[in-house]
């Protein structure tokens, strides 16, 4: 063969390969998983950027929701379903248990301004998933994320073995004091499947102190992202299955008034081969048990709000790390650390990237997308600011996080906007060993905010960026402990990762450490 010849057939096989590299890539970035389950699908729900971002907070209208004459459930005592009023200048009550403040919108449920929190254990033989969760006029939606590593469902399946493959239990209780089962409290299980199929679902309603079999409408949509379904050749990346459950349903006409809070739990399931054992179950929260609603979280209506009394400012305080090497303002990322940037490698992700610690890296990354095969891109970020030099005795009038943005996934055509929220931890955790799996669990998420990606050249210290923390600061303040706070995202869109300055930043660029001001007043 002429060199000439060897030149062209060259070229014409790079062609090839780049046109089948092409065909394969737009297989992994596939459209919505329905009907019958082909190899690397992908489920992302439809959603359009919302253009006026922020959710409607407050439920319009807020008459009293009424109960249908058939089927008629019981309320017990202490339930909340009577009419409260409209949105008030007084503050959310600070959680008690863990809680998940859903957001209202009118209209769609958008999804990546959804709340978020997360539960779980990842490894080779475990899962973790990440939760969202909001509401609109007619109906609340929950959204489960999986990262797991075998995907198995039955084919045929019965209603009393749906939980021991890959699934999910949702309890809800509309009695926020239940403590025993009643016709208030609502149990709804679904099954990964290869497409939308009623035979992979099941419903009960508490009665007598027990679950009674009730066929309750509501909806679910399952996804997956992976080798295949049914098969352990090779190694899969989770499922997802969202959750649509009609307020008629569960016996209202109308959304609950902002403010009230029913019960909520969940239960992830998980199987990894045909003929082995179900996997022990993760719960939310943590101590939960299925049959008793006083130990399920809580979910409430709206997001909080705090309206700090009439008082004048009587002065100001700054929380910043001082200097690189001290020990103040502890913060890291855990998951996908910008040295750690979406591994592909399988012993990598699923036996040392949640086990990892960035504690001491000089930048963090807060990223999440709808494409589970993606996870191990996502990143969450933990900081803790002391308030032992705000005077005692005072009142918090307003309380603000900064943080300076210095670079985005993707370049400059690709990166996207951002929903970032807030959350609180209850827990302390240090900043050399803290890990995605050992981080805590979110108490409740607070507020959110858009964050644009920055564009080059930054000058430093950064883009800043602020959220409004005077909630969580409040309360931390009453309860004399330090401010824990988490920042995480429920994106849609690829290419929404944010990186910022962290507080092990050099002294060179001090300006750029999280800040958080707190401006107080007398009582």
């Amino acid at each position: 063969m002429t060199k000439s010849k060897t030149i062209v057939y060259a070229v014409l096989l790079a062609v090839l390969f780049m046109l089948a590299f092409v065909s394969v890539l737009s297989t992994k970035r596939g459209a919505l998983a329905q009907g019958e389950p082909t190899n690397q699908t992908i489920f992302i729900p439809l959603v359009v950027h919302n253009e006026t971002p922020t959710p409607t907070l407050t439920p319009r209208p807020t008459e009293t929701p009424t109960l249908p004459a058939s089927p008629s459930p019981t309320k017990t005592p202490g339930t909340t379903l009577t009419p409260t009023p409209t949105e008030t200048d007084e503050p959310a009550p600070v959680a008690t248990q863990r809680r998940v403040n859903a957001p209202f919108f009118v209209g769609d449920v958008v999804f990546e301004q959804m709340a978020i929190f997360w539960f779980g254990y990842l490894s080779e033989t475990s899962n973790y998933a990440d939760v969202r969760v909001g509401y609109n006029q007619s109906g609340l939606t929950v959204y489960i994320a999986v990262f797991d590593r075998h995907l198995w469902y039955d084919e045929s399946p019965t209603s009393e073995t749906l939980t021991d493959w890959d699934a999910v239990t949702l309890l809800l209780d509309t009695n926020p004091n239940a403590s025993v089962l009643t016709t208030s409290s609502h149990r709804f299980v679904a099954q990964l499947s290869g497409g939308v199929s009623p035979d992979h679902r099941t419903s009960y309603r508490g009665g007598g102190g027990d679950w009674q079999g009730a066929a309750l409408n509501f909806e679910t949509l399952p996804g997956w992202r992976g080798e295949s379904l049914n098969n352990n050749i090779g190694t899969d990346r989770g499922w997802a299955l969202k959750f649509t459950i009609p307020f008629s349903t569960l016996g209202l006409n109308a959304p609950p008034p902002t403010g009230n809070e029913w019960r909520l739990a969940l239960q992830l399931h998980d199987r990894d081969d045909r003929n082995a054992s179900p996997l022990p179950v993760q719960f939310w929260p943590e101590s939960m048990q299925r049959d008793r609603p006083a130990t399920w979280g809580r979910l409430r209506f709206g997001l909080p709000i705090y309206s700090p009394p009439a008082v004048a400012s009587a002065g100001e305080t700054v929380v910043r790390r001082p200097t690189q090497n001290h020990t103040s303002v502890p913060d890291a990322d855990v998951g996908s650390a910008i040295t750690n940037q979406c591994p592909g490698d399988d012993s990598h992700i699923w036996s040392e990237w949640a086990n990892r610690n960035y504690g001491s890296a000089p930048d963090f990354n807060i990223q999440n997308q709808s494409d589970i095969a993606d996870w191990p891109c996502f990143a969450k970020y933990y900081v803790t600011f002391p308030l032992d030099t705000v005077p005692l005795n005072k009142v918090i009038i307003s309380a603000t996080l900064t943080l300076h943005q210095f670079g985005n996934a993707g370049d400059a055509n690709q990166a996207q906007p951002s929903w970032i929220q807030v959350l609180t931890a209850a827990e302390d955790w240090q900043e050399n060993t803290i890990t995605w799996n050992n981080a805590p669990l979110a108490w409740e998420n607070v507020t959110g905010r858009w964050v644009d990606p920055v564009r080059a050249p930054i000058n430093w210290p950064g883009a800043p960026r602020t959220w409004d923390v005077t909630y969580a600061v409040a309360a931390a303040y009453q309860d004399n402990q330090p401010v824990r706070l988490i920042l995480y995202e429920a994106d849609s869109a690829y290419h929404s990762g944010k990186y910022f300055v962290s507080s092990d930043t050099g002294d060179w660029n001090s300006e750029g450490r999280p800040t958080l001001r707190i401006m107080w007043g007398n009582r």
